[in-house]
């Protein structure tokens, strides 16, 4: 059974930079597309990047374009999402996911979550 923990989340000033590690244990390798989604209080949640196994297929919100970037070391089971021009409307806390699927885009739902770290940007 695929678990997932994420961290790295913390108060920032408008403009600064977080990176946010998921680690990924339960099974010998990570074989899953891995997301990261997002919830601020009284919004949705929403997606905000996915990376694909082995293929480098990954997908970003508009919102976080050109800021944000998804990467995957299957070496060592983790996805990281490094977060640079944060902005207030960036704080959420923030989810990685995984569906029962190697890619991002397979209509799987995803089943597996972690248990969210707060993204806080403010000056």
């Amino acid at each position: 059974q695929l678990q997932l923990a994420e961290s790295g989340g913390g108060l920032v000033q408008p403009g600064g930079s977080l990176r946010l590690s998921c680690a990924a244990s339960g099974l010998a390798r990570n074989y899953y597309a891995i997301a990261w989604f997002r919830q601020a209080p009284g919004k949705e949640r929403e997606e905000v990047s996915c990376a694909s196994y082995l293929n480098n297929e990954t997908y970003y919100a508009d919102s976080v374009k050109g800021r944000f970037t998804i990467s995957r070391d299957d070496a060592k089971k983790t996805v990281y999402l490094q977060m640079n021009s944060l902005k207030p409307e960036d704080t959420a806390v923030y989810y990685c996911a995984a569906p029962k699927s190697s890619w991002c885009r397979s209509g799987f739902e995803f089943e597996y979550w972690g248990q969210g770290t707060q993204v806080t940007v403010s000056s």
